[in-house]
């Protein structure tokens, strides 16, 4: 991997791995056709699922890679997740929904995608959520596949740095969805992206791509003269014409019915940044830090909501930047990012 841009690639710009639908093959592809890399999510899939895209991927030629969520399994307090289904009750209803209370482990097939990824090694794998065992990172790495570790703050930077991961993928608060903090119950402060690039890129000259609300030109190569080695961009791609979002979603993110984004625990029980709708306003201080389980739980309001178009019930992920994304082909997108750089 150079430490100049990763993998070779023409543009130093990586496409965010969006678990949910936005990644898809095809966006992922066009990314690697506009001269960058991407990010497949593995996230929510079936392993049979993430199989089939790999296999779709390793078809192109190119470098890609797959992200995971890796289990982050804290402790959680059942009785305020009791009390958090009983509130939601009466937004189920409105749905023709249930409140799905399933309080138990769920690691999102973690052993199955493992067991995938060193039977086929891909070129590159990012892990979100927690630091994945140093044993697990020297045998991805002795197959031959780049390691990335997403971190949002030093601590995490110089433990996966210890753990012998290639690259950081540092976030800054202002990236939409979920924070990949290690500390769910942390409370998550706002500050640019350059700023904990800059302070990471201090303690190390490992590849580091920066990620985090990008609105333009402009921030890419203010994050990238804060040290950064390639800036990943997510919500800019949500209405990119090869992306998976669904309409609803899209149109959400330039109607003007938004004016601002928000860090909540609402919908999942893990800080995520989206717009700020109705069911934010009204459970965003109540949510319980309990993910996955609060994902689960609200799972089947979601699904009517995508299906009704009910905005003020959904979980519209964005980052700081969102206003400015637009509905064209990802080339298009990816080459006006990178038209201020040297």
């Amino acid at each position: 991997m150079s430490s100049s841009r990763p993998f070779d690639t023409e543009l130093p710009l990586v496409a965010a791995p969006m678990a949910g639908g936005p990644s898809t093959t095809a966006l992922v592809q066009a990314v690697a056709g506009a001269g960058g890399l991407g990010f497949l999510a593995a996230g929510y899939k079936t392993p049979e699922r993430m199989a089939e895209e790999l296999d779709t991927a390793r078809g192109w030629g190119v470098p890609f890679g797959v992200n995971l969520f890796v289990p982050n399994d804290q402790p959680y307090d059942e009785q305020a997740l009791n009390a958090y289904a009983a509130e939601l009750a009466d937004e189920a209803a409105a749905l023709g929904a249930e409140v799905r209370f399933a309080p138990g482990a769920d690691d999102d097939h973690w052993a199955d995608k493992i067991a995938l990824l060193l039977d086929a090694p891909v070129p590159a794998v990012s892990f979100s959520f927690a630091l994945p065992d140093r044993s697990l990172i020297a045998e991805l790495k002795g197959r031959g596949t780049v390691v990335l570790q997403t971190v949002t703050t030093l601590d995490e930077a110089r433990a996966a740095l210890d753990a012998g991961v290639d690259a950081l993928v540092v976030q800054g608060p202002r990236a939409g969805g979920h924070s990949a903090t290690w500390t769910p119950t942390r409370a998550i402060e706002d500050f640019p992206t350059a700023r904990i690039v800059a302070r990471i890129r201090a303690l190390t000259s490992v590849p580091i791509i920066g990620t985090g609300g990008v609105d333009g030109p402009g921030t890419v190569r203010e994050i990238m003269a804060a040290g950064a080695d390639g800036v990943a961009i997510g919500t800019l791609l949500v209405r990119a014409e090869e992306s998976g979002a669904s309409p609803v979603y899209q149109d959400a993110l330039v109607s003007g019915e938004f004016t601002r984004t928000t860090i909540t625990r609402a919908f999942t029980g893990r800080p995520a940044r989206g717009l700020h709708n109705g069911f934010i306003e009204r459970h965003g201080e109540h949510a319980p830090t309990a993910y996955p389980a609060v994902h689960r739980m609200t799972s089947p309001m979601r699904t009517r909501a995508w299906i009704t178009g009910d905005t003020d019930r959904l979980s519209l992920w964005a980052g700081t930047g969102f206003a400015s994304a637009q509905a064209a082909p990802t080339a298009q997108i990816l080459h006006g990012l990178a038209s201020q750089l040297p």
